[in-house]
C-alpha cells in the first residue's frame, strides 16, 4: 500500500513537471516558473529529440533540431542577444531572456549583435549550414542557470503524464 502511494507521489509530481507550461508560467524545472516560448520556425516538427545526458560530461543531445515551413527563424519569446556569431562551422545565436532562461539557435545566419533587444516573434535569422544538425533543420536548446533542459518544457510539446489504473 505505501509502495503504490509513493508511485501515485511520484507520478503526480511528473505530470506537474512534465506538463506544458500554462501561458502564466508553471513549474517546469525542479520548481522554477517556466516561460511559455513560442516555436522559432513555422509549421514546425521535431526531427531529433533532446537526450538528457547521464552527467553533465556524457553524451547526449542537449536541444531539439526541428524542421518547418521555410527558413526564417524568430525569437521564442522576448529577450536581449548575447551572442551572434561563428562557432567553428555555424553560426549561432543566443537570446537571454532573463530569470536565467536562455535559448540558443543553430546554424543561423544572422545580422544581430550582441546587447540587441528582440520580442517574440522578431526574426533573428535565417537557417543556415553546419554543425551537426540535418540540412534545413534548426538546432533549438534552452537553459535555465546554466543547465540544459528539454525546450519542449518551454514550448508545451511535452505531454502531461497520466497515471493508469493498476492491476
Amino acid at each position: 500500500m505505501l509502495r503504490r502511494a509513493l508511485l501515485t507521489v511520484l507520478l503526480v509530481a511528473a505530470a506537474g513537471v512534465l506538463g506544458p507550461p500554462a501561458a502564466s508560467g508553471s513549474v517546469a524545472d525542479g520548481g522554477v516558473a517556466a516561460p511559455r516560448w513560442a516555436w522559432p520556425v513555422p509549421a514546425a516538427r521535431v526531427v531529433a529529440p533532446y537526450v538528457q545526458p547521464p552527467h553533465p560530461y556524457g553524451a547526449g543531445h542537449r536541444g531539439i533540431d526541428v524542421r518547418g515551413d521555410g527558413v526564417v527563424v524568430t525569437a521564442p519569446a522576448d529577450g536581449v542577444v548575447a551572442f551572434a556569431g561563428r562557432v567553428v562551422d555555424r553560426g549561432v545565436v543566443t537570446i537571454d531572456h532573463g530569470d536565467g532562461w536562455v535559448s540558443s539557435f543553430e546554424p543561423v545566419s544572422s545580422a544581430l549583435t550582441p546587447g540587441t533587444a528582440v520580442v517574440r516573434g522578431q526574426e533573428i535569422g535565417r537557417i543556415s549550414v553546419g554543425g551537426h544538425a540535418p540540412a534545413g533543420a534548426l538546432h533549438l536548446g534552452a537553459r535555465h542557470d546554466g543547465a540544459y533542459v528539454n525546450p519542449l518544457l518551454l514550448l508545451g510539446g511535452v505531454p502531461r503524464a497520466v497515471l493508469l489504473p493498476c492491476c
